[in-house]
């Protein structure tokens, strides 16, 4: 039984992923990297260290965390301005919360950039039991630590909890953790996250059935 669901946030909640790669694009240029767009689909889903660092060494500039911290600087105010929810996404919010299923966040990402995306959500901060950060896991997708460490903090089972995911790593972390999976087709296409127990097309598609939660 499905007690609780764990989502990714960039790309699966917050339409986010091309704020974050506007952000790095712009970021690495003050390094002299000349960086476009595909440059960083390898590397979605794995955390912001590899996701800027990836791109940075592939154009031969060695990564250093200041990087990261200015890519930072400038998505959070990005993001303020144009960060929005996928469409549907605060209904589907609304119908888990309804259901007495509870939720929780697992992302890669920092803190600071998974509390801006929340907010750009527009749904109560509360709504979220757990908030797992790339900093509370010794490692990232596609090991399942993030995952693992949620369902720790919900005080469930790894088998009680549902993971919605954009990645292809963030599948396969659900996977490894023993969790249900659904894959959401926002940021790749549907092939790509066939791994995922069920894949649709966008977030807002997805229905209770698809989690496990008894309509």
């Amino acid at each position: 039984m499905i007690k609780a669901i764990i989502f990714d946030m960039d790309g699966c909640l917050a339409d986010t992923e091309p704020i974050i790669c506007a952000a790095s694009i712009k970021g690495l240029s003050e390094w002299g990297v000349t960086a476009v767009p595909d440059d960083f689909i390898p590397f979605v889903g794995r955390g912001d260290d590899l996701y800027v660092g990836g791109v940075a060494e592939k154009y031969g500039v060695p990564y250093q965390v200041r990087m990261k911290e200015r890519v930072y600087e400038i998505y959070l105010d990005l993001v303020a301005r144009d960060g929005k929810p996928f469409p549907g996404v605060p209904e589907l919010l609304e119908n888990i919360r309804a259901r007495g299923i509870r939720m929780a966040v697992g992302s890669s990402a920092d803190s600071s950039k998974v509390e801006a995306n929340i907010r750009a959500l527009g749904v109560p901060r509360p709504w979220f039991e757990v908030v797992v950060d790339g900093t509370m896991a010794a490692r990232k997708k596609p090991a399942p630590d993030l995952f693992l460490k949620a369902a720790e903090l919900l005080g469930l089972k790894p088998g009680e909890c549902c993971v919605v995911e954009d990645a292809v790593h963030g599948v396969e972390a659900a996977k490894a953790a023993g969790m249900r999976a659904v894959g959401v087709a926002n940021t790749l296409p549907a092939a790509e996250l066939a791994e995922a127990d069920v894949v649709k097309s966008a977030t807002g598609d997805v229905t209770l059935a698809d989690l496990g939660i008894e309509e």
